[in-house]
């Protein structure tokens, strides 16, 4: 939902059910997380965690994106459950687009688009319940802080973390790059605090709020958008960048893409060549972001 009313553009999207996952999934710090890595042989420069959208840590799109990264920066990867199992069913996708769709006939006008309606209630307001930021943050940052200050299996310590969120996970994001003196950590040997994260990326994040959000980010935020997202739309976008162009002492780049849909980074159609092409050039950005301050 937003503040002016239902957000189709939130709730659907294209699952790319050709992709071929090549991660695994892992028990991290108390929660269920899939993990992608470099090629066999190669030592990861970094750990790149990404926060999911609405759909969670299961939607295969973001699970091949996890994928991706790990393969083209030769990064470590995790995708953890933040959601605790309270993400709505990835049905709510078909159901959603039928809805929205023009009736063939009177059946489903009269039977099958109630059916949707009442049943796409029924699934996202337990999840904006469960996933309310008063109970998801805390889990969130205790993860980061976990990988930081936790010795060996996990060999995350002395490797530097980025983080990645989409939608729901843009929030978090974003409070991540804040750099909140009071979550900081400090590592085994090290009697310092230290940010959890050296930089982060969000793709039309939601539930931020402007301008307190970013006028308090202290490290690097790369933000991909489009001008007329439902959640940060035109005269956000205009003053995110603004407060970002002006803190001349946080790197940052701000990318509106014309005509991209919300979930077009994670969730874009590839059968509509334009969000298909604005989506891998939003995966370049991330990319090229995350090499450049991790390297």
């Amino acid at each position: 939902m937003t503040s002016t009313g239902y957000c189709r553009e939130c709730f659907t999207g294209t699952l790319h059910g050709d992709a071929v996952l090549t991660g695994r999934v892992e028990h991290i710090h108390g929660l269920p997380t899939y993990v992608a890595q470099p090629e066999a042989g190669t030592q990861p420069k970094a750990l790149i965690v990404i926060i999911s959208d609405g759909f969670g840590w299961e939607l295969r799109n973001t699970r091949a994106l996890a994928d991706s990264y790990a393969r083209r920066g030769e990064f470590l990867v995790y995708l953890p459950d933040f959601m605790d199992g309270a993400a709505p069913s990835q049905s709510l996708l078909a159901d959603i687009d039928g809805f929205m769709a023009p009736s063939p006939d009177w059946y489903t006008t009269l039977v099958k688009k109630p059916y949707w309606a009442l049943k796409t209630i029924a699934l996202i307001v337990p999840f904006l319940f469960w996933t309310r930021q008063s109970v998801a943050k805390p889990r969130t940052v205790k993860f980061f802080q976990n990988l930081r200050a936790n010795p060996p299996p996990f060999k995350t310590q002395n490797l530097k973390i980025g983080v990645a969120g989409f939608c729901w996970g843009g929030s978090h994001t974003i409070f991540l790059t804040q750099d909140n003196p009071k979550t900081r950590v400090a590592p085994p040997g090290s009697g310092e605090g230290v940010p959890l994260v050296v930089c982060g990326f969000t793709a039309h994040p939601s539930f931020v709020s402007m301008p307190s959000d970013i006028l308090a980010v202290r490290l690097p935020l790369s933000v991909a958008n489009g001008p007329d997202d439902a959640f940060l739309g035109r005269e956000k976008m205009v003053q995110l960048t603004k407060i970002l162009e002006a803190n001349e002492d946080v790197a940052h780049e701000v990318v509106v893409y014309e005509g991209a849909r919300h979930g077009f980074a994670n969730r874009g159609d590839p059968n509509d060549p334009k969000q298909a092409e604005m989506g891998l050039r939003a995966e370049d950005q991330t990319v090229n972001w995350f090499i450049k301050h991790l390297g």
